[in-house]
């Protein structure tokens, strides 16, 4: 079982920068592969980026790629979304994911991902 806490979010000028951060519960973080996802008012959730269990392998939505980075701290049991260049399109509720079975390339699947956090809001104003 692994609970994730999501933090960081908020309100920001577009072309700004926010960090966010999901604290995992749990002594086996690093055996899960996370991700971030994230859902804009009447849209579907969809994926961001994803990192892979011993943070060599990174994967990004088109949409983010170049502005966007994720990183994981096995020793802190924490995954960090690093946002940049925000554009009022990223405004949306951001998710972050566990999942829990070895897949290479990592899952873009929000429904092959076992635990989820309750979200983040970031909001980017124009």
């Amino acid at each position: 079982q692994v609970q994730l806490v999501e933090s960081g979010g908020g309100l920001v000028q577009a072309g700004g920068s926010l960090k966010l951060s999901c604290a995992a519960s749990g002594r086996a973080f690093s055996m899960y592969t996370m991700a971030w996802f994230r859902q804009a008012p009447e849209k579907e959730r969809e994926f961001v980026a994803a990192i892979s269990r011993r943070d060599i392998y990174t994967y990004y939505a088109a949409s983010v790629k170049g502005r966007v980075a994720i990183s994981r701290d096995n020793a802190k049991n924490t995954v960090y979304l690093q946002m940049n260049g925000l554009k009022s399109e990223d405004t949306a509720v951001y998710y972050c994911a566990a999942d829990g079975t070895l897949r290479l390339p990592a899952s873009r699947v929000e429904g092959e991902y076992d635990y989820w956090g309750q979200g983040t809001q970031v909001t980017v104003s124009s």
